[in-house]
């Protein structure tokens, strides 16, 4: 059963779906701006640089972008065309791949993160007027409550 929603808490969503829309955008625009690359060539190399090895399967990598397999085949072929990742066969697996982080793509990572950090600072803190700051707020601090009663929830004695 859902719980429906009551009009401040629905004003509080769409203030924080049109606010966080916004800001990808103008992050987005920055980050092309200043390094050439795309949010989602980020977020692949990010994501890499934290992987042991610097090397992730396909399927672990898609599932934390949520990418469908075909999106990032595309997205690791057009890294790979341009030197930021590599493509090896995974040797767990011989039918999977991997995809690697090359030393370009660290490279890269590294002079677009001050840029981006600062672009979502700037954005973040210029861009949104008082009502969506108090707005986000408030779903920040939902989210937050719920998320912390679920962990309790599903933790075991043992745990606690």
């Amino acid at each position: 059963m859902t719980e429906s929603l009551d009009p401040e808490r629905m004003a509080c969503w769409r203030a924080y779906i049109e606010a966080s829309q916004r800001l990808f955008t103008q992050i987005e625009d920055d980050l092309r701006a200043d390094s050439e690359l795309s949010f989602a060539d980020y977020h692949v190399l990010v994501l890499l640089s934290e992987a042991p090895g610097q090397r992730l399967r396909m399927g672990e990598l898609a599932g934390r972008l949520v990418f469908s397999p075909s999106r990032l085949t595309y997205q690791i072929s057009s890294m790979q065309k341009r030197g930021l990742v590599a493509r090896e066969s995974c040797p767990d697996d011989r039918r999977g791949s991997e995809a690697v982080l090359t030393a370009a793509g660290l490279l890269t990572l590294r002079e677009a993160a001050p840029h981006h950090l600062r672009s979502a600072r700037t954005h973040l803190m210029d861009d949104l007027d008082d009502a969506e700051v108090a707005c986000l707020t408030r779903v920040f601090e939902r989210l937050g409550r719920r998320l912390g009663s679920d962990r309790d929830a599903s933790s075991t004695p043992a745990d606690k």
